[in-house]
């Protein structure tokens, strides 16, 4: 999954694609370096970030979503947690809502998204992203994010969704410490438990840049190493901004399990 930042503020390349035109150039060069989608947002969500309107979200977004609607061959899909954006979006035939909120913020975004047949990923958060990082305390990180997965689960299947239409991310670097990322990475397999598919975004977190000492743009490395031992432990989509470096790394961990298995 590529990311498509249509933000002046996020964390790593805010401003970078703001204007529609750089956006479809970047989007272009993901599906051409191998991306098998493409996630779209509006709104930053990195530590202590404010949050936008629906309305200057959707005026970010949709003109994005227009263009590449006619030029990109693979799905689309819209990283928010508003109803109005995802609603803009999957008009525009977006296919998948990536809800950082995990469907608790407004029940009415699961039955939109059941009436599309379209996909969603649940992930987990400890409070909003303006203070997640504000004490992150667990009695047990793993236990807390499998109940809150399960939970969203639920809400997912009242409202209609298709269990075969649900991703799980356990949202690495949202309200969690370095020595809590960590623990979720080497014991990622225990989501597998919930059966459903696991998205993880691992790219440029800053948990890797305070274990390497270097700023986002220098976290490529850190990054494949971590996406390395993800897709050892069952993850089965990886959430990034360097698309090629990271598909030439699935390739191989992909063949060195098919070796293995041989």
């Amino acid at each position: 999954m590529g990311v498509l930042n249509v933000t002046p503020d996020s964390f790593s390349d805010g401003g970078l694609f703001l204007e529609p035109a750089a956006a479809e150039r970047q989007a272009l060069k993901m599906q051409a370096e191998g991306a098998h989608l493409i996630d779209v947002g509006g709104e930053s969500s990195r530590p202590g970030s404010f949050p936008v309107s629906a309305k200057e979200e959707i005026r970010r977004v949709k003109p994005v979503l227009k263009r590449l609607s006619k030029k990109i061959q693979i799905p689309l899909s819209i990283d928010t947690t508003k109803y109005e954006v995802a609603c803009a979006a999957l008009d525009e035939g977006v296919l998948l809502v990536n809800d950082i909120c995990g469907l608790r913020n407004n029940r009415r975004l699961a039955k939109r998204i059941a009436r599309y047949q379209a996909g969603v990923v649940l992930m987990h958060m400890r409070g909003s992203p303006r203070n997640m990082q504000k004490n992150p305390e667990y009695k047990g990180v793993m236990k807390g994010i499998s109940f809150f997965l399960k939970s969203s689960i639920n809400l997912a299947l009242e409202a209609g969704i298709s269990k075969n239409s649900i991703l799980l991310d356990p949202g690495f670097g949202f309200g969690k410490t370095v020595d809590q990322n960590l623990e979720i990475l080497s014991r990622l397999e225990d989501f597998l438990k919930l059966r459903c598919p696991l998205l993880v975004g691992l790219s440029r977190k800053s948990f890797i840049g305070s274990l390497l000492s270097v700023p986002a743009q220098e976290r490529l490395y850190g990054s494949l190493g971590a996406a390395a031992v993800a897709i050892q432990k069952g993850a089965h989509i990886l959430r990034v901004h360097d698309v090629l470096p990271h598909r030439h790394l699935a390739e191989l961990v992909d063949c060195s399990g098919r070796s293995r298995e041989d």
